[in-house]
């Protein structure tokens, strides 16, 4: 976007904020109920970092096909599940629970690490070394349009597969 200096990192630290907040609410609550909403908020602050960043048609599948369709399937699994009865026996933590933080930790300050010492100027998203740069030819949603068409065709039809079963599954389990 074309936002003054100022904005721009305000922005970007909000929905910062926002994202991790999200997805602190997602591991932390114990309503379910709860997490998928942290999930939904946490979905939406990407669809407006994509669309910080100019890329308008990823923010828009973004909001189409992971807030509408799978945050709203994933709510509306968790409503028709029995909550009372996986609440019994509910320990604060457990030694899995410590093994889990202890690697996500890890796994954390790893990427922290590689990120902070990758030089991100000048590099050139190339698929093949004699090809000539396609972002300087095509727009962004010419490029994603051609990438879905050629490269990610197959993948692009199994998901959709994937999400008609879902549905048709929903479907059924709301008709009973």
């Amino acid at each position: 976007m074309g936002l003054p200096g100022p904005i721009h990192d305000f922005l970007l630290v909000f929905l910062g904020s926002g994202l991790i907040l999200g997805g602190i609410g997602v591991v932390l609550f114990t309503n379910t109920i709860y997490s998928a909403f942290s999930l939904g908020l946490v979905l939406v602050c990407i669809s407006l970092f994509y669309i910080l960043s100019n890329s308008h048609l990823v923010a828009a599948a973004q909001l189409l096909i992971y807030v509408g369709a799978i945050n709203v399937l994933i709510i509306f699994a968790v409503m028709f599940m029995n909550g009372s009865e996986y609440y019994k026996d509910l320990n604060l933590w457990t030694v899995g629970d410590g093994v889990t933080l202890l690697i996500c930790t890890i796994l954390f300050c790893l990427l922290m690490a590689t990120i902070s010492d990758t030089s991100w100027y000048g590099i050139i998203w190339t698929t093949r070394s004699n090809q000539i740069i396609e972002q300087d030819l095509i727009s962004n949603s010419q490029q994603i349009g051609i990438h879905l068409s050629t490269d990610f065709f197959l993948p692009f039809e199994l998901i959709s597969i994937i999400l008609l079963a879902a549905l048709i599954g929903a479907i059924a389990v709301a008709r009973q």
